[in-house]
C-alpha cells in the first residue's frame, strides 16, 4: 500500500493535521500566530546545519525550532516585548540559515521544497518520522491538557493552583518545536503556520468546548490535507499551498455560519 506515492502523501498530510490540531486551538487561544511563524523560519537554518554537519534535516530542525523557542520563552518579559524578540530572532534565523546554505559546497538544496513543502517526495522514512512526532505531540498534549488550558484561561488561578505557567509554556513550545520539525516536509517553512492557526480558527465558531474545537480542527486540517492534495494531483497545483487554500475556504464557510447565527 506504501508504494504509492500518493497513498504516503495523504497519510503525510493527515499526520501533521491531526498533530497541529490541538497545538492551533492553544496558539489561538494564547494569540501566538507569530510565535508559531518565527519558529517556522528558524527552521531553514536548522536545515543548513543538518546539511552541513550531514545529520538528519528533522533533528537539524528540531534542535534549532527547540532553541528558537525555549529563547524566545526565557527572554521574553525580561526588557524586550515577545513581538519585537520573535521579529528579531525569526528574521535573523532565516537570513542566517540562507546564508549558510550558500557557503554549503557539493550540495544542492532545493529550497523551494524547504519553503513551500513538497508532500509528494515523502518517503516511508519520513512518513515514520512525521506520525511518530505526531503521536509524541499528541501524548504531551493530552497529558498536559487540564494544566495547559488553566495556564491560558487565567495564569493567575493557575499559579494559585500550584501550576507553573512558564513551565505548561515551555512544555507547549517544545510541543511546536516538533511539529514544525514534522511538518517542513508536507507544507513547508512559510506554510507550517497557515496549517496551525487556520484549521483552529475555522473551528473556533462551530465548537463550545476547549475538546470538541481540538476534534473540530484536527477533522478540518485533514479534510484539507487530504481535499489539496486531491485538488494538486486533479489541477498540477503545488500541494502544500493547495492545502492551506482548502484550509482557508473552510474557513471562509466557518465565518459565514458564524455570522447567520447572529
Amino acid at each position: 500500500m506504501l508504494d504509492s506515492f500518493l497513498v504516503r502523501a495523504a497519510l503525510a498530510g493527515l499526520g501533521v493535521a491531526v498533530a497541529a490540531a490541538p497545538l492551533g486551538c492553544f496558539v489561538v487561544w494564547r494569540r501566538m500566530a507569530y510565535f508559531g511563524d518565527a519558529t517556522a523560519h528558524a527552521s531553514i537554518l536548522g536545515v543548513a546545519l543538518a546539511l552541513s554537519f550531514n545529520m538528519s534535516v528533522f533533528a537539524g530542525v528540531l534542535v534549532v525550532a527547540l532553541v528558537m523557542a525555549t529563547t524566545v520563552s526565557t527572554l521574553s518579559g525580561r526588557g524586550y516585548a515577545m513581538d519585537t524578540l520573535l521579529g528579531v530572532m525569526a528574521h535573523s534565523a532565516i537570513a542566517f540559515g540562507l546564508v549558510a546554505v550558500s557557503f554549503l559546497d557539493g550540495v544542492r538544496i532545493d529550497l523551494m521544497a524547504y519553503l513551500f513543502g513538497d508532500i509528494l517526495a515523502v518517503g516511508r522514512v519520513d512518513l515514520a518520522v512525521i506520525w511518530g512526532g505526531a503521536l509524541l505531540v499528541l501524548a504531551l498534549v493530552g497529558w498536559r491538557w487540564q494544566q495547559l488550558l488553566l495556564s491560558t484561561v487565567s495564569p493567575d488561578l493557575a499559579q494559585a493552583s500550584g501550576i507553573d505557567p512558564k513551565r505548561e509554556q515551555l512544555i507547549l513550545t517544545i510541543a511546536l518545536a516538533v511539529v514544525v520539525a514534522v511538518a517542513i516536509k508536507v507544507v513547508g517553512v512559510l506554510l507550517i503556520a497557515a496549517l496551525l492557526i487556520i484549521p483552529a480558527a475555522a473551528a473556533r465558531p462551530l465548537a463550545h468546548t476547549p475538546e470538541r474545537m481540538a476534534a473540530i480542527a484536527a477533522a478540518i486540517g485533514a479534510v484539507s490535507a487530504l481535499g489539496g492534495l486531491q485538488l494538486a494531483y486533479r489541477f498540477d497545483t503545488p500541494a502544500g499551498p493547495t492545502m492551506v487554500c482548502v484550509a482557508a475556504g473552510l474557513f471562509g464557510l466557518s465565518s459565514l455560519v458564524s455570522l447567520s447565527r447572529v
